[in-house]
């Protein structure tokens, strides 16, 4: 066999073999090591009556936005409870920090359970719609296979529970 295809079969085992180790010191670890963290992105926040928009990514859903933009989703309706309930409904979920919190603004940091990837994601009180607006966002990749979109969902099931 060709010497050349000996070394590419060795470094291809190799890097395979470090992508496998860093996995499980992931998976097994405890804490993510936060590989794909990301950087916190600038413009966040909720000004005149909108989030940032989001990007042509699919991995970004916002209440915000035109509804037939594909990114929208609904935003959370406040008759099922109120500021309060939703701030420790976000507290409540896994892998959750809360970077900031106003009486009207939270804007909270998901961490992956495995690589450690980071999502952020922003609640606004809309007071006067009766509703509570959101934006949720992955820092790093194209694709999230609808992460973001399945955790707006699963907070807004929490919190309509009584």
């Amino acid at each position: 066999m060709k010497t050349w295809l000996i070394r590419i079969g060795i470094a291809l085992t190799a890097a395979i073999a470090l992508l496998a180790a860093l996995t499980a010191i992931e998976y097994f670890g405890g804490t993510p090591m936060g590989l794909f963290a990301g950087s916190r992105p600038e413009g966040l926040g909720y000004v005149d009556g909108h989030f940032k928009p989001p990007t042509w990514k699919p991995n970004c859903v916002s209440s915000t936005i035109d509804k037939t933009d594909r990114h929208y989703i609904e935003p959370i309706s406040l008759g099922a409870g109120n500021w309060a309930k939703l701030v420790a409904t976000v507290k409540a979920q896994p892998r959750a920090a809360v970077v900031t919190e106003k009486p009207d603004y939270l804007y909270a940091e998901f961490t992956s359970a495995g690589m450690g990837f980071v999502d952020d994601v922003e609640f606004a009180l809309d007071a006067k719609s009766g509703v509570i607006q959101v934006r949720s966002s992955s820092r790093l990749g194209i694709s999230d296979r609808g992460v973001n979109r399945a955790r707006i969902e699963a907070i807004r099931a929490a919190f309509s529970k009584p």
